[in-house]
């Protein structure tokens, strides 16, 4: 299993941090296995896996790039530079544009753990690998990404609290299937075989959530390290095409059926606000007609107020069709 070595003022001072290029990599990922891990990820598939593979098509080279980066147990480390904090897609992107050749041929064959097929001998390797990971971006993140971002802000938010209710350990062994804390300053990042690393005092250890089901861990050099990790099932859903149900909306109102389909999982009104969009004294006033009517209430967890379906909610959203079960899918994480 892979291993880091992080001591406790290194994770103390580790952050959360959002980041447009992990969001595009991850949705890259998503499009290279062609299949989701619940309704919100297939949808967007329909949407946009035709055009990818298209692009494709048209692209052979790029095909067998993407194959070659994506490996079968690492990923090409140019092909997926650590983001910084506050760094755009397109700061991060050009240090993919700037590798070497040679670096990205080396990367790769680490990558597929053999030599490289013939046509990936050549020196355009980064300029291909650029110009994919923009039509990802520009064609399938980029449009939504307020959404996203929202989304992923929300689940900060529920990561946090977690922290302050069970400390870092219990943070760390809930981020992907094979994380743990194992004690004595010992991390296990994934079930693969790496040899331990220490993480060196004074580096930065950064969190970055992706709303699909995919994960990864990265690094540059000895100063930074990330674990991109999925978000909160309840959260990664496409909210914004989960349909309020047809008889609740008319009778309590469409926003109010909005939040209490959400609520089969606690969320607080900071979360609401991120996921919905909608402006706090809304989801405040509208969480009071909820609690209220008896349909939701409420719970404390240290510093939070999380809100969740009452049983009475619960009979009224499965009277109206809705689906009630919001556990978090299965992931399909390979790295």
């Amino acid at each position: 299993m892979g291993l880091w070595q992080i001591d406790t003022e290194t994770l103390a001072r580790s952050r959360f941090v959002l980041s447009p290029f992990a969001e595009t990599f991850a949705s890259l990922k998503l499009l290279h296995a062609g299949t989701g891990a619940h309704p919100g990820e297939e949808t967007w598939l329909r949407a946009h896996l035709p055009g990818y593979r298209a692009r494709l098509a048209a692209d052979p080279v790029a095909a067998l790039l993407v194959q070659a980066a994506l490996g079968t147990s690492w990923i090409a480390d140019f092909f997926c530079p650590t983001s910084c904090v506050g760094e755009g897609f397109e700061e991060t992107v050009a240090r993919v544009r700037a590798a070497g050749a040679g670096e990205a041929r080396a990367n790769l064959r680490v990558s597929l753990r053999g030599p490289l097929p013939a046509a990936l001998e050549r020196d355009d390797l980064p300029e291909r690998a650029t110009a994919l990971l923009t039509y990802v971006w520009e064609e399938t993140v980029r449009p939504h990404w307020e959404r996203r971002r929202r989304v992923l802000e929300a689940d900060v938010v529920a990561r946090t609290a977690r922290v302050g209710q069970g400390g870092w350990a219990a943070l760390l062994d809930e981020l992907r299937p094979w994380t743990r804390w194992l004690g004595e300053n010992r991390f296990q990042v994934n079930r693969h075989a790496y040899p331990l690393r220490e993480v060196a005092a004074g580096a930065q250890l950064l969190f970055m959530p992706v709303t699909t089901g995919a994960g990864w861990v990265s690094w540059e050099g000895q100063e930074r390290y990330a674990i991109v990790y999925p978000c909160l099932g309840v959260l990664s859903e496409d909210h914004d095409r989960r349909p309020v149900p047809a008889g609740l909306g008319p009778l309590i109102g469409s926003a109010r059926a909005g939040l209490l389909a959400l609520l089969g999982t606690p969320m607080s009104t900071t979360q609401l606000v991120a996921v919905t969009g909608q402006v706090l004294g809304s989801v405040g006033r509208h969480l009071r007609v909820l609690l209220d009517a008896g349909l939701v209430e409420r719970r404390r967890a240290g510093r939070s107020v999380l809100y969740v379906r009452t049983a009475a909610g619960e009979v009224l959203m499965k009277a109206s069709g809705a689906r009630t079960d919001d556990r978090e899918p299965e992931s399909r994480i390979h790295y």
